[in-house]
């Protein structure tokens, strides 16, 4: 603690002094704003939708976690347990193993859950963020149900020597730390990064979930609770390496090392003995990639291999009078992937182009709980075979083929194509229509098939059929860039996967027949420069209709035909950036309609969520004394102290704060 202090309080006076030279004597750092319009009429990309998120926005969130990335610049719903528990991601009204995401051209989806826990993600070890919507996720992979995120790390070859330091203090005990060293030659470029999050996590909350009856007047009232034992620590280390030894290759590895503790604290509705300190989680993971490229005139070789490797463990114990904690779960999860592919893009002339690839990744897992003596290990071997044709007509319209065969232990599953095509209205405009179908499917989870108690070994595959329209437009005009696109889709799904509540007293998964996903997605930008004045504005804006079609008989009349639990129909976010010769400002706001906990939307009942509306600010100052880049930054929460809960009885804070503090050179 009185390290953190002491750093803080060194920086402060360094900003204090640089503010206090005034003009004369620095030179403050003009924030500009890139107008550049991109390449929407691309063959590569014809018929898919993809959202590339603006590496400023990477640059304002820095100290936070991926999850919060997505859900305030991007349409993609995060479920958040709690701020810095587990938060997963519904893509399209989909489930959380539908979502697929890669670290440098690796999936890091868990085989045994299927799915990513964003929060522990940090941007920090991010310089370029795509997500590819709906079916446009097969070029990556399978199994994208909603679609597909890529996060990944570049090199700049022009960097002699950058050093970078972040110090955060924040509300609930919070610190943030950030280190980064790079440098190099022409040819060799390394890259550390080093980074330390702490919090306590002690914040206070009406607690809705417990109702204190007046016993004279009859008065209802909900207590003032605290978010004790939720506390959470989360360190680790991004090392990168890139070799060019001549202008026709290119090798890099890149190793992420973190670990992560959390306390789990009990639902706000658990009316025990508050001993939440009880329940632990700890997660330690290791990735390493590495590959090499090659590149001629017309073609692309791209060969890469990785290891991933994580160990989970958590552990509940119960406080019993006279006896103490005892163990209830003793959970170790193991888990090791070796990733292999090899990729070759050929382009025949301007208008023609092919692409194969092929993987083979294998999974190895062991569960075990010590108290309850369950457990399961099992092994996966997956090759994937991909190939794709490209081409452009008369420079108007565009055809983009994808087809994906793959073998998982040694079974075929269905066979996946994909047809999309983009359209350009006029030659004189960036106005373009895309389309595409295609079908997808998805393969039960290591836990969906073997979990002990509940796994079930005769789950069917999810399979997709599905179609999507949209129109995109890109306007440059006297140093501004408007960018605009509308999309609707709608995909059908067969044998949703779903875990539900048997009378042995243990959850099983089963399948569900039939769940229809239709919705429109909108996101529009509009960013350039007024004077000195540059400015930045964004918003997105999704309607997501998930409804379950299973059998009534068996599933009930009151679950069918209703939406999917913690999915919003309606969700959105805005951005307004404002900047003026090194001062900045920022609004960022988001929406979410209600959502049901219970599959016959039941809103009589306590136990749904009510719309909430999300208001943060940023403000902050960036400026240059003697080469040395600094830059002071405030961040306001929750603006207006809004009382919300993601999942039900998991509250998050109200109005909190964070101050950021920044030396680069």
């Amino acid at each position: 603690m009185v390290r953190h202090i002491k750093i803080t309080l060194l920086l402060l006076f360094l900003c204090r002094f640089g503010f206090s030279q005034g003009i004369r004597d620095s030179v403050f750092q003009i924030e500009t704003v890139d107008i550049t319009s991109e390449r929407i009429f691309d063959k590569e990309e014809a018929g898919m939708k993809e959202t590339r998120v603006d590496s400023m926005v990477l640059m304002e969130k820095i100290n936070v976690s991926l999850s919060q990335v997505l859900s305030e610049n991007t349409s993609v719903f995060i479920k958040n347990h709690g701020r810095g528990a587990l938060a997963t991601a519904s893509f399209r009204g989909t489930a959380a193993s539908h979502t697929q995401v890669s670290w440098n051209g690796i999936n890091i989806n868990s085989p045994m859950a299927g799915m990513v826990d964003f929060s522990l993600i940090p941007v920090y070890i991010i310089d370029d963020l795509n997500l590819k919507h709906g079916t446009a996720s097969i070029a990556s992979h399978n199994g994208g149900l909603g679609g597909s995120i890529s996060i990944g790390n570049k090199v700049n070859w022009k960097n002699k020597l950058d050093v970078k330091y972040l110090q955060g203090l924040g509300s609930y005990n919070s610190f943030d730390e950030f280190l980064s060293l790079g440098g190099g030659t022409k040819k060799l470029q390394l890259k550390t990064r080093i980074y330390h999050n702490y919090s306590k996590n002690n914040y206070t909350f009406i607690n809705r979930g417990i109702a204190n009856i007046d016993p004279e007047t009859g008065l209802i009232t909900n207590p003032l609770d605290t978010n004790n034992f939720a506390d959470f620590t989360k360190y680790g280390l991004l090392q990168e390496i890139y070799f060019r030894p001549n202008k026709d290759q290119t090798l890099s590895a890149k190793y992420w090392g973190q670990k992560a503790e959390r306390t789990i604290p009990r639902a706000t509705s658990y009316e025990g003995p508050d001993n939440s300190n009880l329940n632990r989680q700890t997660d330690v993971d290791h990735k390493v990639v590495a590959d090499w490229k090659y590149f001629s005139q017309k073609s692309k070789v791209t060969l890469r291999s990785g290891y991933a490797q994580k160990y989970l463990r958590y552990t509940l114990k119960n406080y019993v009078p006279g006896y103490g904690p005892i163990p209830a779960i003793y959970s170790e999860s193991k888990q090791k992937s070796i990733y292999n592919s090899l990729n070759y893009k050929h382009d025949f002339n301007n208008r023609f182009s092919a692409e194969a690839n092929l993987q083979y990744n294998f999974h190895d897992v062991t569960s075990r709980d010590s108290v309850k003596k369950t457990g399961y290990e099992k092994q996966r071997n997956e090759v994937f075979a991909f190939f794709a044709l490209r081409k452009n007509f008369a420079n108007r319209l565009n055809i983009n083929a994808m087809f994906r065969q793959d073998w998982i232990d040694n079974s075929f599953v269905p066979f996946i194509p994909f047809l999309g095509a983009d359209y350009r209205l006029s030659h004189k405009h960036d106005l373009v229509i895309k389309v595409n179908m295609a079908r997808n499917y998805h393969q039960p989870s290591l836990n969906d098939l073997y979990w002990q108690p509940g796994g079930n070994p005769n789950l069917l595959p999810e399979q997709g059929l599905s179609f999507e329209a949209g129109i995109e437009y890109q306007k440059k005009f006297k140093g501004h860039l408007l960018k605009t696109e509308l999309t609707a889709y709608r995909s059908d799904i067969n044998n949703w996967i779903i875990w539900i509540p048997t009378y042995k007293g243990y959850w099983n998964p089963r399948n569900i027949k039939r769940v229809l996903s239709q919705g429109i997605e909108f996101n529009l930008t509009l960013k350039g420069k007024m004077g000195n004045i540059n400015y930045r504005f964004a918003g997105n804006y999704a309607y997501t209709s998930s409804v379950n079609y299973g059998d009534p008989l068996v599933w009930g009349d009151e679950s069918y035909g209703k939406q999917l639990v913690y999915v919003p129909l309606h969700s959105g976010n805005v951005l307004v950036n404002f900047s003026y010769k090194g001062t900045y400002i920022t609004w960022q706001h988001n929406s979410y309609s209600e959502r049901y906990t219970t599959s016959a939307n039941d809103v009589t009942r306590r136990d749904w969520l009510y719309p909430y509306f999300m208001n943060d600010l940023i403000a902050g100052k960036k400026f240059i004394l003697n080469k040395i880049r600094l830059s002071a930054e405030l961040k306001i929460n929750n603006l207006f102290d809004e009382t919300y809960h993601s999942v039900l009885y998991r509250p998050m804070p109200g109005r909190n704060y964070m101050l950021l503090l920044m030396v680069n050179f």
